[in-house]
């Protein structure tokens, strides 16, 4: 059995190239869920992106644009507040496949391409509480550059179908500082 940082590092991400999947899996691999007692289960504090639909619904999203936050993404919560969602930035489009580990409220999940139109909707997923990694995965026909996550029921209250643009800034990624280079 794998080990629960291990398990943790694997929720969202699993590319769909053989190469990415491997590149993947060798950047994971070390990677530690941090958060202890207490962190689980609760919406993230940072600054929240709007996302408007066309009918001027807005929705405050929780940005996932690390590889920590993407493999963390809404486990363990025990609900999502009305209006609120997750959206999950990539470096490059691909048909990023999820699954619904550790998940505990059921989901809308939504993909978009890089102009921010809908490739593919997969309506009312439930969460997955199985032990092992046997959760069903779910995937796009085509590539996306992000994934929307909102509470079961909401992409269709909101008409969110293929082909539907949403519109939203997301913030520029934060570079690490570099270290001088040694004398």
């Amino acid at each position: 059995m794998l080990d629960v940082p291990f398990q943790l590092s694997w929720k969202r991400l699993w590319g769909t190239a053989l190469g990415t999947g491997l590149l993947t899996l060798m950047m994971l691999s070390g990677l530690s869920v941090e958060g202890g007692a207490g962190s689980e289960g609760k919406p993230s504090e940072e600054k929240l992106v709007p996302v408007t639909t066309p009918l001027g619904v807005r929705i405050l999203t929780e940005l996932a644009d690390t590889t920590e936050k993407r493999a963390r993404g809404l486990m363990f919560r025990e609900s999502l507040a009305k209006g609120r969602g997750m959206l999950f930035t990539f470096p490059e489009p691909q048909h990023w496949t999820f699954w619904m580990k550790n998940t505990r409220i059921a989901l809308d999940i939504i993909w978009l391409d890089r102009h921010k139109k809908i490739v593919h909707v997969e309506r009312n997923v439930p969460g997955c509480s199985r032990t092992d990694d046997g959760c069903p995965q779910y995937q796009p026909n085509e590539e996306a550059l992000y994934v929307l996550e909102l509470a079961a029921g909401m992409a269709d209250s909101l008409r969110l179908e293929r082909g539907v643009k949403l519109q939203f800034q997301v913030p520029s990624p934060v570079t690490e500082p570099r270290s001088p280079p040694a004398p």
